[in-house]
């Protein structure tokens, strides 16, 4: 069966297999490639799909874009989200999407989206988050300079640190969850910044979900918004506030005690 296919009227159709969740924020640029490189590979796919585009504050054409390829490709879904940060980008895809299994992805595709399928089942069976990993063994980076790396390093040191150990990178772009790890994690996800990734992670380990980390083979893209000192302490600010949200019991599953 198509992508297509699995796009039409949710009153009706089975919800699709994925849902490919990507937030945008001033992507006209870069969002049309994304889009048609995914479109090429749903079209090599047997199962359904939609793919959920979350303008996110954007002052440019962003938006427009993916109307015009909703126009054309009935499973693109757009969306906007007016005020600007990712995580509640991210947030309003994954609780808008329909997917039996939910794609965070980013617009520059610094992995291919091809790889998608090593986050589908059978290679993830029995897992319930799938976070793609730049770093040990089968993955690898592409292109990416040297003080670039050493700027992700000490950002995960901190994460290390003070919030998730389990993991060496939490802050790739790309992660899957299956619909029921999506829909209540995302329910309680509070961080709109760059600490929503942390954020889900800390959140799963607590209530038990089965993570597997994927290496992937990861392309440095020069158009990175990524910044040494401002991000490693926003960073830290917003790790205190997602253990503070814990100990406040913030995450606690709606209508449940923590």
């Amino acid at each position: 069966m198509s992508a297509a296919q699995g796009s039409e009227s949710l009153n009706d159709t089975p919800r699709p297999y994925l849902s490919i969740v990507i937030p945008a924020h001033n992507e006209e640029v870069r969002l049309p490639r994304a889009l048609d490189r995914i479109d090429a590979f749903l079209k090599t796919q047997p199962y359904t799909a939609e793919v959920v585009v979350v303008e996110n504050g954007s002052v440019d054409r962003t938006f427009e874009v993916a109307q015009e390829y909703a126009s054309r490709l009935s499973y693109v879904r757009p969306i906007q989200v007016d005020t600007r940060g990712k995580g509640l980008a991210v947030k309003a895809g994954m609780l808008a999407a329909q997917g039996e299994y939910r794609f965070i992805c980013d617009t520059d595709l610094s992995m291919p989206i091809e790889d998608v399928v090593r986050f589908l089942p059978p290679q993830t069976e029995g897992f319930d988050v799938m976070i793609a990993t730049r770093e040990g063994p089968g993955s690898e980076r592409v292109g990416e300079p040297a003080y670039r790396h050493f700027m992700g390093r000490i950002n995960n040191f901190i994460i290390k640190l003070f919030a998730v150990r389990e993991f060496e990178d939490t802050q790739c772009g790309f992660k899957m969850f299956n619909r029921a790890a999506a829909e209540d994690l995302f329910d309680v996800q509070l961080m709109t910044g760059i600490g929503f990734d942390v954020e889900l992670i800390f959140i799963a380990l607590r209530r038990g979900y089965k993570i597997k980390e994927i290496p992937i083979t990861w392309y440095f893209d020069a158009d990175s918004r990524m910044r040494l000192v401002q991000d490693s302490l926003r960073m830290l600010q917003e790790i205190w506030q997602i253990r503070r949200n814990w100990s406040k019991g913030l995450y606690a599953r709606r209508g449940n005690d923590r």
